[in-house]
């Protein structure tokens, strides 16, 4: 949507964004991130929210702007879109130094530039306006490797950095106004937690369509583009690879030889910097195998997901038959986005699919879509029984289930109440 201007000030203050942020009004607050990035306001930090595109990064630099004028009404808010076309001028630090200085007000300033990372040497404007006393510099970004390493070291630990994803099951009920039941749930495992989808009528084709162009929009922009990558055909053929083996355990030469076998020969140091490329742009995440007593992490073998379930169920489409895919892939977001580190657990032979570490405390999590016979009880049940610590133990699957072994510590918990209630 564009937003008509209709009135300017003597300090130049950005009063189309802000108009445009004061005029929104139903926002739906998301209080994880904001309570994280609320004790940084006006700290001398340059505020960094990175994640997939379409996650909610803009609106969430609108709900700060507005957070803060509404504590501080002489605030001076300048906001920089760069998908709004009106800033598309902008693409040198240059140029991004002359908007600013333009737009600053003798009052406290508060900068805020939207996918940063489409403007040439930013970086030099990050930090030259993070030293003035009266400015705060917050910005959004979607790809991990210039803000990890190559903006981390240029700035020198002036950056603050917080992982922005996709709506949770919990936001996901808020947004779309749904009772938190068994029904949502499942509209929640078609569909994963694009805040966009509340615009879009309950319709596959229709959100499915959304999702693809969303899928080929951060395949050629984040990805083919940055990378000039020259066989972006390979790189879908290997995304639907992974989409189709989502929580299984496997490696770069597996992958190069199942490839082999369909007459596609792509060397392996080719198919790892192509999953680094995706896991740069926060696509797909990857997970290391890791010894259950902590001896060891292993090198080889490891299992990737993706960052949100919609777009998984758009490459390969939907299919009930990989409702435990899903399972996992959903419990995965879940533990991430509570702030745990994960890892493929191993003890001797047997798999544990998660080792769930946060604050020098873990979780082990089992999951399964039913509980039905006993030899799926023996082998969920049974991996857990074999790791002799104290620390809690999860089964999770999508039906009910009465254990006696919950005695033993460990829990069965269906999948909507493990994403109520851990």
């Amino acid at each position: 949507m564009y937003w008509i201007c209709y009135f300017y000030s003597l300090y130049h203050i950005n009063y189309i964004f802000l108009f445009k942020i004061l005029s929104i009004s139903k926002m739906i607050k998301r209080d994880l991130y904001l309570n994280a990035i609320k004790p940084f306001i006006k700290k001398d930090l340059i505020k960094v929210l990175v994640g997939q595109r379409r996650v909610g990064k803009s609106m969430l630099l609108k709900l700060l702007a507005k957070e803060i004028k509404k504590n501080d009404k002489q605030a001076n808010i300048i906001f920089i879109d760069k998908e709004d076309y009106q800033f598309d001028k902008i693409r040198t630090h240059e140029q991004l130094n002359d908007y600013i200085e333009k737009n600053t007000s003798t009052e406290y300033n508060y900068l805020f530039i939207d996918e940063v990372q489409e403007i040439e040497d930013f970086e030099l404007i990050l930090r030259n306006y993070n030293k003035k006393e009266n400015f705060d510099v917050y910005c959004t970004g979607s790809n991990a490797k210039i803000f990890s390493s190559e903006l981390a070291t240029y700035l020198s630990g002036r950056q603050i950095t917080f992982q922005i994803g996709s709506l949770n099951f919990t936001e996901f009920c808020e947004f779309h106004q749904l009772v938190n039941n068994q029904d949502s749930l499942l509209k929640y495992i078609k569909y994963g937690g694009l805040p966009y989808l509340i615009h879009l009528p309950e319709n596959d084709a229709v959100r499915f369509e959304y999702l693809n162009n969303i899928f080929s929009t951060i395949l050629m922009r984040d990805v083919v583009n940055r990378h000039q990558i020259r066989d972006p055909r390979f790189l879908s053929d290997l995304l639907k690879f992974i989409a189709d083996n989502t929580g299984s355990l496997f490696s770069a030469n597996k992958i190069a030889k199942y490839l082999k076998s369909q007459n596609i020969n792509k060397n392996v140091a080719l198919i790892l910097s192509y999953l680094s490329y995706l896991e740069d742009a926060y696509f797909i995440n990857k997970v290391q195998k890791n010894d259950v007593q902590g001896k060891k992490i292993f090198e080889v073998g490891e299992k990737y997901y993706f960052e949100d379930i919609g777009l998984r169920n758009a490459i390969v489409g939907f299919r009930m038959s990989d409702i435990s895919k899903i399972m996992e892939n959903i419990v995965f977001l879940h533990l991430k986005n509570k702030g745990y580190k994960l890892s493929v657990g191993y003890l001797q032979d047997k798999e544990i699919d998660f080792i769930a570490e946060k604050n020098n405390e873990r979780i082990y999590v089992q999951v399964t879509y039913l509980l039905s016979d006993e030899e799926t009880i023996e082998r969920e049940f049974g991996n857990l029984m074999n790791i002799k610590d104290n620390y809690p133990k999860y089964v999770v699957s999508f039906d009910a289930f009465s254990s006696s072994n919950t005695n033993k510590g460990i829990k069965h918990y269906t999948l909507l109440d493990f994403l109520n209630h851990i």
